[in-house]
């Protein structure tokens, strides 16, 4: 079994039939950084729309099971989420009506202060806000996984605790590893796994070791330490695949509508775009070489098949649904 904690290509057919070309039974996707409510529901249309087109090679995420169908009938299953809280605007009542469209993934921040909780650029977090406690709570009680992946340290840790379901840091690595801005420490990793959550590695450039040339040994060797450290069954891949995207969408995730300057952020004024993958993981059709790669470093056969899916698919098999009564 092969899952992708995170996605966010440009989304066409060849995509599509890269996944299946690579055996990936299921990715979550994401489907807002900034839009309002109102916007999201049309990116929600559009999805409906590729289902329809390509109904042989991707269908609807809402529970684990939908894997399970997806396997058995040689399609991905796509579960969506959001890298911003925008969707949900200023209205908790949202969060359910969001996730009875499909969502199952929400940020609490993507790099800046919102209502909720700060952002990894912000030079002061002050954690889980008001609003925020409220949000968790909901977001637990109906099945919205709390995503931490572009938070502050204190946010991070504070949402671990404060949330009675496990949480997810879908896309990001260790910052002992390699110390780009939006890597988590240590501190950080063990308030998630500690309590359940999920550790997704990611294969963006701007996060890896010697970045576009990171070589595949130093990432399943990362791995492997990680494992050691956390507990093997927190661990599973989100690559951050953003396959196929034009630069001017680095633009869009950075600054949104909230500035008028351009912000960098991970990249630099000289090359403001999107930075060449590793040669190991240019797309999907890749996801063996992990495999692969994680053998070599010697990591058991049923360790590298957690990582590999087995332990997503029991996250979301736990997280996905409304909280037991």
């Amino acid at each position: 079994m092969r899952i992708d904690g995170l996605q966010y290509a440009n989304w066409s057919e060849k995509i599509f039939r890269q996944l299946r070309e690579g055996g990936v039974d299921a990715i979550h996707v994401t489907i807002a950084y900034h839009e309002t409510f109102r916007e999201t529901v049309l990116n929600f249309e559009r999805w409906n729309r590729w289902f329809e087109l390509h109904s042989d090679l991707i269908m609807k995420g809402a529970t684990a099971q939908d894997i399970d169908t997806a396997r058995a009938t040689g399609r991905t299953a796509v579960f969506f989420g959001f890298q911003n809280p925008s969707p949900m605007e200023d209205d908790i009542g949202l969060i359910e009506i969001l996730h009875t469209l499909g969502a199952r993934f929400m940020q609490l921040t993507y790099n800046n202060q919102s209502l909720l909780a700060t952002g990894c650029y912000e030079d002061d977090d002050t954690g889980i806000t008001r609003m925020g406690k409220q949000v968790i709570k909901e977001m637990n009680r109906v099945g919205v996984v709390i995503d931490m992946s572009h938070s502050a340290d204190r946010s991070t840790i504070e949402a671990a605790d404060l949330s009675e379901r496990p949480i997810a840091i879908t896309h990001a690595n260790p910052f002992e590893w390699s110390p780009a801005l939006r890597n988590k420490k240590d501190d950080v990793i063990r308030a998630v796994t500690q309590n359940g959550g999920m550790l997704g590695f990611s294969l963006y450039p701007h996060h890896l070791k010697h970045k576009s040339d990171c070589s595949l040994q130093s990432f399943c060797e990362m791995i492997a330490r990680a494992a050691d450290a956390y507990g093997v069954a927190h661990l599973g891949i989100g690559s951050d695949l953003c396959q196929d995207q034009p630069d001017s969408i680095v633009e869009w995730m950075r600054t949104g509508r909230w500035s008028k300057e351009i912000d960098f952020g991970e990249g630099s004024a000289a090359a403001p775009g999107f930075p060449a993958m590793p040669n190991w993981f240019e797309d999907n059709r890749d996801f063996g070489n992990i495999e692969t790669g994680l053998r070599d470093v010697g990591m058991s056969a049923d360790d590298v098949a957690a990582i590999m899916g087995g332990n997503w698919y029991r996250f979301f098999d736990d997280n996905f649904g409304p909280r037991p009564s």
